[in-house]
């Protein structure tokens, strides 16, 4: 069985989850026992309740939304896919979905950083330990992969185009595209790159 074969978390499939201790659905499913108001991963190591004593959730949120609280033992807030569980990558992953929602367009990576609760030079650190950059250079990446996509998909200028992708000027927004295309905007989209939408 896999993680994917528990639709709407079907109580026989979760069962024999539980019964297995499957770490496959570790952070997948979590075991509330309604006898102590607890929930567990499917690793706890304690003794198994009742069947009867049970309900399945999707999320630990959605345990705790139902009045269980966590287990002391097995920890669910550590368990996969949790934020704790991927630590400083989450993080990471935090500051990448601001930078491509335009977070470093109209400020700094200190401003980016204390948003995140920390500093500058530590979300940079963080950036290159995960991913071998910095946080402006993801910045960078994103605004022309924006802007990429506005040239195939619309007929806006050049212009408008640098304006909406966060470059800051014309000659930014030219210079960032010769870089990584070793072009300029206007011949990726005279070449036909792209396919531009109706």
């Amino acid at each position: 069985m896999t993680p994917t074969a528990l639709p709407d978390l079907d109580f026989a499939a979760c069962e024999r989850v539980r019964y297995a201790r499957d770490p496959a659905f570790d952070g997948v499913i979590f075991i509330g026992v309604k006898s102590t108001r607890i929930y567990c991963r499917p690793i706890c190591p304690v003794r198994q309740p009742l069947s009867r004593n049970v309900g399945y959730f999707a999320s630990a949120a959605a345990a705790e939304r139902a009045g269980f609280r966590p287990c002391l033992r097995c920890r669910p807030e550590t368990a996969p896919l949790s934020p704790a569980w991927n630590g400083t990558r989450a993080t990471v992953d935090r500051a990448l979905r601001l930078i491509d929602e335009g977070a470093l367009d109209t400020a700094g990576v200190e401003a980016l950083a204390a948003r995140l609760g920390m500093g500058g030079r530590h979300l940079t650190r963080l950036f290159r330990r995960h991913l071998d950059t910095t946080p402006l250079a993801a910045a960078r990446t994103a605004r022309v992969q924006r802007a990429k996509r506005l040239i195939d998909t619309t007929d806006l200028g050049m212009t408008e185009i640098a304006l909406a992708a966060g470059f800051g000027s014309l000659r930014s927004f030219n210079a960032a595209f010769q870089q990584v295309y070793r072009r300029a905007p206007t011949a990726i989209r005279r070449g036909g790159s792209g396919r531009r939408l109706p």
